[in-house]
């Protein structure tokens, strides 16, 4: 590695605990992760007691209890939770949080083999549909990082390199620049202003077209593109993805027509399935057909077990400018992968992407045209060949991506 492992872990710790979730002064932090995690998980919480927190706690999800439970639950316990666990977050709006999630699949053929059907029906839906709600109405500081481990590392490099896979992560966090947290101010000036541009030309369509991609999504008058930095309930600004190189809105379910090919596998973060070559077809907001070389039964699945799962929640743009590109790497998680180029999203829409959605209620929200769903999936439909156009109400074209280079005028 380019520096000792803890003088590493020590500075990504200090990133996300100060700019990640920005921990105040007395404020509860917690964090989520699998037992192989746990290095980077205490460093985060050794950190987060440092600046100030008030008590940090550290919950751990264990892949193979799912798999057991999958295996051999009963049908009626399969996905449900205990009442303490759905309660503990729903408290998180009274007490409001600090909360990380640790991302990197560190066993990612564990679920081969399973019934799909079962696997698809294990995610916890009832805490997820108390979670996703406070994190889109930004009600609480959150953030998701990624944690090596060798696992992680050999799914992407085929070793279990943990080493080379932390300098891919330092490179992607800009952990190699002398003074990292200036450097991720500046990189958060950066996409404030392409998201600035993007707002005043109010377009009325996107439309993303290369090879296997023809696809055209409207923006309701509601949406409002975000990048970069967020702020929670109390005024406290933080960054829901670390890294990020994205700037992206809540589109309009309903509006949504064309076809679709993925530029990087990804996994179904719910169930650990991984899904390769996925083609998708869309008309009138909705997911019309899906094929995939691997993992295409467990997308139908998904659509078929969790409501409002075929419309879109989200459009992204990411240019060649990219830290995560800059890599080299697919890394087999979305939280990377994303940010490797543009994508769109199936199931919930973010209400920070939707101007007024935190005065709507959910069926209100549903008929302004921003889409309601348990799952939230990201798919990567960019790359250097595929070119973005931002079309105006009068059908006027404006560039916005070609050559992989964000090319609006003023930034």
């Amino acid at each position: 590695m380019t520096e000792p492992f803890d003088h590493l872990l020590e500075a990504y710790a200090r990133l996300v605990i100060r700019i990640g979730v920005n921990v105040q002064p007395g404020q509860r932090v917690e964090i989520r992760g699998e037992p192989e995690q746990a290095d980077t998980a205490r460093a985060l919480a050794l950190e987060a007691y440092r600046v100030g927190a008030s008590k940090v706690t550290i919950t751990y999800v264990d892949r193979h209890l799912q798999r057991a439970e999958v295996e051999h639950a009963p049908d009626e316990w399969l996905g449900r939770s205990l009442p303490w666990e759905v309660e503990g977050i729903r408290a998180m709006k009274e007490d409001r949080p600090a909360v990380i999630a640790l991302t990197g699949n560190p066993n990612p053929r564990l679920m081969d083999g399973l019934d799909p059907a079962r696997l698809v029906r294990s995610t916890k839906l009832d805490q997820v549909r108390e979670f996703l709600p406070l994190t889109s109405a930004s009600e609480i500081a959150w953030t998701v990082v990624g944690a090596p481990t060798p696992g992680w590392a050999e799914s992407i490099l085929g070793v279990p390199d943990t080493a080379r896979l932390w300098d891919a992560v330092a490179t992607a966090m800009r952990l190699d620049e002398d003074d990292p947290v200036r450097s991720w101010r500046e990189h958060l000036d950066a996409l404030a202003l392409r998201r600035n541009l993007l707002n005043e030309r109010s377009f009325d369509r996107i439309r993303y077209r290369g090879p296997g991609t023809d696809l055209t999504i409207g923006v309701a008058a509601e949406s409002r593109w975000v990048g970069g930095e967020l702020t929670n309930a109390e005024g406290t600004t933080f960054v829901p993805n670390m890294p990020t190189e994205e700037v992206f809105l809540t589109p309009d379910w309903r509006r949504a027509e064309g076809r679709a090919r993925t530029t990087a596998p990804f996994f179904l973060a719910t169930s650990g399935t991984l899904v390769e070559g996925l083609e998708v077809e869309l008309s009138d907001g909705t997911v019309t057909g899906a094929r995939a070389e691997r993992g295409e039964r467990e997308i139908h699945e998904q659509f078929e077990s969790i409501p409002r799962s075929r419309h879109l929640g989200e459009i992204a743009i990411v240019d060649g400018g990219s830290r995560v590109r800059r890599s080299g790497l697919v890394f087999n998680d979305m939280l990377y992968d994303e940010n490797v180029g543009s994508h769109i999203a199936w199931g919930n829409g973010w209400n920070f992407g939707f101007a007024g959605s935190n005065d709507l209620t959910p069926d209100e929200r549903v008929a302004a045209g921003q889409n309601q769903s348990a799952t939230h999936v990201d798919i990567v439909i960019g790359s250097p060949d595929v070119e973005i156009d931002g079309i105006a109400a009068d059908g006027t074209v404006t560039p916005l991506v070609q050559g992989d280079t964000f090319v609006l005028d003023g930034a």
